[in-house]
Order: structure tokens, then C-alpha cells, then sequence
């Protein structure tokens, strides 16, 4: 059915190749404009575990993965699957850490989406090896938390976010982390496949945008149904208060949580983080909050993204439009922290992976804070001496 593998054997790597060849994980657009292989390299040889920052929350953080399928729409990628798909990870506070720290990926799907993003000097199974800071299935704690699902960007899986999604945990917190089946390079189910990147063959086609971002918003409002209805398929469910969500994401994650906003009016707030839009808002415009947070060399008066012009003049309630100097398009992943600051691998940023985390943990948890849990947040009202790579702009002007 599709590019599907199995897990283990020669055969089945025989058959991603041709999928993955020519393709780079590090875009530097929504959906394509890959960084040449010629520019990457390795500055020095890689050492220790990688690892992901400790959270600054109050609270330990559980996670679990669901299996998700919805049989009411057929894979927008592989037709012939009359069912979709989702596999998803959920994070949350939980009551006590765990004994089992929850892996990243496995070492199949870190030796993928290596592979794909053809990153010299790096072992395969690097990313396999990276330790997070949540405990798998342990018991979650608190009620009416307000939920926040992340959308990772294209030809990424949903643990590339895995840095905010614990940060936001710790804070109180219910998060969700979707993988969009088919535009990635490995997303393993429980019976051992592996679905690998079928859109990446088409992502040079007209409208190819706006597909992915309309097919992204129907799994947001399916994965909604299946957290807060009448039958929640995840045990913790009765934490969530469904009248508090809201969606972020990366690239054409960011992009989608603006579809989503317009398909759901469950979702409340939106965060694009350097993503194209392909959305048209309606003349009415779009009055719930919005937060733009791009990389300065794309959002620029010399380089600007005018996507992000056309969406402005049509949000009507609260937004901000703001830039990180030094950042580029991968900066509000974990990549970078752990190819480029841990690993060596030179992707000629202007900010480290580390501080790129740090600056993404805290204004979104600010965006959340404010429009979530009405917390006035002096840090989304002007400049902050403490991180002065963050400008506040708007179609006219940065300050």
C-alpha cells in the first residue's frame, strides 16, 4: 500500500532509495529550497549522547503515542488507503517522573531521515540516541489543562518539536505532536511499517501548498475529535479543556495551524514559526490571535516572505509579527541543537541551536500563557533586552 516498508531487511531499504534520493531535510521554504550538500559539512567530530534541554516548568513530563485511524476519508497521498492514518505523541505534566525515559526515534527512522537529508559525518543512529527528558506512560497529573497541537514542517516527523512540546508540558500543558503520514521520511506504526515521504515526489507541483495544508487541517480537527469527544481514544483525556486550544508549527506546520484556524473554530490561537502561508482568509478576516515568528533573513525588506503581507491586513484581533536575527528555516526545530551544536554539522547559522530553542520556548509559551490562561505577557509588547535578536515588525516597518 503506498511506500510502505518494513522495518527490518535489505529489500525494504532497496525500495526508500529511490525515494529518498535528491531529497534534503534542511528546506529553507515551506515546502522545498533545500540547502546544497556542498554546504554542509562537519565542523568537528561528534562525542557524548545527544540531548535535549531540560524544561523550565514546575511539573515532570509523561508521554505516550497513539495510533489513530480515520476511516470517513481516504490518505490524500496514497488513495488506495481508504483509511488515514496518524501516528501522534502526546506530552503532559504528569504526577511523578517515570523510570523509562522516552525514546526520540528509533534507530530506522534517525538512519531515514538522515539519509534523506544526505548529512555527511554524522552516524545514523544519532538522533536514535538522543535522551529527552519525559518518561513514557506515566500518570498524568492535573485537570482542564489547555491543549496545544504541534504541526512539524515538511519531510519532518512530529519529534523535531519535541524541545518545545516538553517545555510546554512541564508548564502545564496538555501537547500533542502530529505526523502527517506520507510527508515525512519514516513514520513507523505499531505493526512494524514504515510510511515514508510519497508527497516529497510532487512537492514541485501547483497548489502543492495548499494541498498539504488542507490535508493537514482535517487530521488537526480528526485528532480533536478523537482527544476531546465523546469517546477520547487516550486515557488522560479528561485533562483537556476543549474551549482552550490552540496550534504552532514550523514551515508548513506553522502554515497549517492558520488553515486549521479557518477549517476549526475549536482552534482558538495560531503560531506560524517561518512558514509560507497558502490560506486565504476571508474578507471578514480573521479576528482570533495570531503570532508570526520567523528567521529575519526570510522575513525581511530585502528577502520578505509577502505571503505573510497578504495574511496581516486580514487578521483583525490581536497578532504580532516578529523576527529572530541569526535564525534560519530550521532554527525552531531540535535539529539544530543536535546536528549543529552537539554534532558539528556547519549550517551556517547566525544563532545557535541551543539559544534558537530558548528564544521558541519562551515566546511561545508567552503566546500560550496570554491567550490560554489571559497572563499579561510584557514580553509580546515590545522589545526585550534579554533577547535582543527578537525585532517586532509589521508590513511597514521592524523596530
Amino acid at each position: 500500500m503506498g511506500h510502505v516498508i518494513e522495518l527490518e531487511g535489505a529489500a525494504a531499504l532497496a525500495l526508500v532509495k529511490p525515494i529518498l534520493a535528491g531529497l534534503l531535510v534542511f528546506v529553507l521554504s515551506a515546502c522545498s529550497a533545500a540547502v546544497p550538500v556542498s554546504e554542509v559539512s562537519v565542523l568537528a567530530a561528534p562525542s557524548g549522547t545527544p540531548y535535549l534541554p531540560k524544561p523550565t516548568g514546575p511539573h515532570p513530563v509523561g508521554t505516550t503515542v497513539l495510533h489513530l485511524k480515520d476511516v470517513s476519508r481516504a490518505d490524500p497521498w496514497v488513495p488506495e488507503a481508504k483509511a488515514r492514518e496518524l501516528m501522534v505523541s502526546l506530552w503532559y505534566p504528569a504526577s511523578s517522573p517515570g523510570k523509562r525515559r522516552a525514546a526520540y526515534m528509533t534507530p530506522k527512522e534517525s538512519e531515514l531521515h538522515l539519509k534523506g537529508g544526505q548529512i555527511p559525518g554524522v552516524p545514523y543512529d544519532v538522533l536514535s540516541r538522543t535522551r529527552t527528558n519525559a518518561f513514557s506512560d506515566v500518570k498524568p497529573a492535573g485537570h482542564e489543562l489547555p491543549l496545544v497541537v504541534l504541526s512539524p514542517g515538511f519531510n519532518k516527523p512530529r519529534v523535531t518539536l519535541t524541545a518545545l512540546a516538553e517545555e510546554l508540558a512541564s508548564s502545564g500543558y496538555v501537547v500533542v505532536g502530529i505526523d502527517h503520514t506520507y510527508e515525512n521520511y519514516a513514520t513507523t506504526f505499531p505493526d512494524g511499517r514504515i510510511a515514508t515521504c510519497v508527497a516529497c515526489e510532487s512537492d514541485d507541483e501547483e497548489d502543492f501548498g495548499k494541498k498539504v495544508v488542507e490535508g493537514r487541517a482535517a487530521d488537526v480537527s480528526f485528532v480533536l475529535d478523537e482527544l476531546t469527544g465523546s469517546h477520547p481514544k487516550w486515557t488522560g483525556s479528561a485533562l483537556i479543556d476543549p474551549s482552550r486550544i490552540a496550534m504552532a508549527g514550523p514551515s508548513i506546520g506553522g502554515a497549517s495551524a492558520l488553515a486549521a484556524m479557518l477549517k476549526d473554530s475549536r482552534v482558538r490561537a495560531g503560531i506560524d514559526m517561518d512558514g509560507t502561508s497558502y490560506s486565504s482568509i476571508p474578507e471578514s478576516g480573521l479576528s482570533r490571535p495570531f503570532l508570526f515568528l520567523g528567521a529575519q533573513e526570510n522575513h525581511n525588506p530585502g528577502g520578505r516572505d509577502v505571503t505573510w503581507d497578504q495574511v496581516w491586513e486580514h487578521l483583525t484581533g490581536w497578532k504580532r509579527w516578529l523576527v529572530v536575527a541569526g535564525a534560519q528555516h530550521l532554527s525552531f526545530t531540535d535539529l539544530p541543537l543536535l546536528l549543529v551544536d552537539q554534532f558539528g554539522v556547519d549550517l551556517e547559522l547566525g544563532i545557535s541551536g541551543g539559544r534558537s530553542v530558548e528564544i521558541t520556548r519562551r515566546y511561545v509559551r508567552a503566546f500560550l500563557d496570554l491567550h490560554l490562561r489571559n497572563k499579561p505577557q510584557p514580553l509580546l509588547e515590545a522589545p526585550s533586552e534579554r533577547y535582543p535578536e527578537v525585532t517586532f515588525c509589521s508590513v511597514e516597518t521592524c523596530e
